[in-house]
């Protein structure tokens, strides 16, 4: 009589070495994955009068609000407007008035994109925005904390968030810190001007 006891023994060894090798490179693939995911997505230089910043976009949460973004990139729209509201502790504004307080002119609003995937952390970037929901145009900030209050459904629709700084986090603080004043009515604008010099695409 034909043992088959130690022929599959074996199999049963060789068939638990191969699925312990696949679990093994699961999460290199992953991680791998995840690498390749983030090198797809855009990045930005905005280059400022007090340093550079570099952002990387998220057109996979915010897909419209990232495309209105990069036009008035691309159009120079944002060469010379400044971060005209700077509160510590909170947030920069920028991206809607030149360095004499006067607002540009913009396209029309986009749709609000917040969403609960994309928080505002310390270092998101999201569309700043009137009472309305709908109304963001050209205007960004720069999270300079945790700000969760501005999150969709904590206080209504929320503040989209369509990129996160990756570069430069030591320049908004610097921003975040300097002297403000109240100019034409409008409180927390820098008392010297902090430009918005240019706002590059990565290539």
């Amino acid at each position: 009589m034909i043992n088959l006891a130690k022929p599959l023994s074996n199999v049963i060894h060789v068939v638990v070495m191969i699925l312990g090798l696949s679990f093994l490179t699961l999460p290199a693939h992953a991680q791998t994955d995840s690498k390749d995911v983030d090198a797809e997505l855009p990045k930005v230089r905005i280059l400022t009068s007090e340093g550079a910043i570099e952002l990387q976009l998220r057109p996979d949460v915010a897909p419209q609000t990232v495309e209105n973004f990069l036009q008035y990139a691309r159009e120079g729209f944002f060469d010379g407007t400044v971060f005209h509201r700077v509160i510590p502790g909170f947030m920069i504004q920028g991206g809607g008035f030149t360095e004499d307080m006067a607002r540009k002119e913009t396209r029309t609003p986009i749709k609000n994109e917040a969403s609960p995937t994309l928080p505002n952390l310390r270092g998101t970037v999201a569309m700043a925005r009137t009472n309305a929901p709908d109304s963001a145009t050209s205007q960004f900030f720069i999270n300079v904390a945790k700000n969760d209050f501005l999150n969709a459904g904590v206080r209504g629709a929320g503040y989209a968030v369509f990129a996160k700084v990756t570069a430069g986090m030591g320049v908004v603080d610097t921003i975040a810190g300097v002297q403000t004043a109240r100019v034409r009515g409008m409180a927390d604008v820098p008392v010297n001007p902090v430009v918005i010099e240019s706002v590059t695409l990565l290539e």
